[in-house]
């Protein structure tokens, strides 16, 4: 990920075999990654059983918040592709409970059909 895409915000995608070590000690015996994004320090990780939004704190970024949304508790979701001067695309959660959806933008390039596709066979 360039420097550039991640002070506009941009999101680019982990490789899962680098991420799964890290997350073995927070994950379910039966839970299997499926997508992860990385937004500077911060992830959102796919599962087959939630989202998590990963959220490093600090200067060291040693301290770390794990937000765990079940598939069951998002109502419905929207992606939007990036356009011919847009150079983004745009991913929203709508989450029960929450009037505002948790958005994530998403670089020019990033597989929004298997994000839509993923978060559709959990969802669904």
């Amino acid at each position: 990920m360039g420097f550039f895409d991640a002070v506009m915000g941009n999101a680019t995608e982990v490789d899962l075999s680098e991420l799964a070590q890290e997350l073995a000690p927070i994950m379910a015996d039966d839970e299997q990654l499926m997508l992860a994004y990385k937004l500077i320090r911060d992830m959102f990780i796919f599962t087959n059983k939630r989202m998590i939004l990963v959220d490093k704190q600090g200067v060291t970024g040693k301290k770390t918040s794990y937000h765990s949304i079940p598939y069951k508790s998002m109502t419905h979701f929207e992606v939007e592709t990036a356009g011919s001067f847009d150079m983004d695309a745009e991913l929203k959660i709508w989450i029960s409970g929450q009037s505002e959806p948790l958005v994530k933008e998403l670089k020019r390039g990033t597989d929004v059909v298997g994000i839509q596709k993923t978060i559709a066979n959990m969802m669904l």
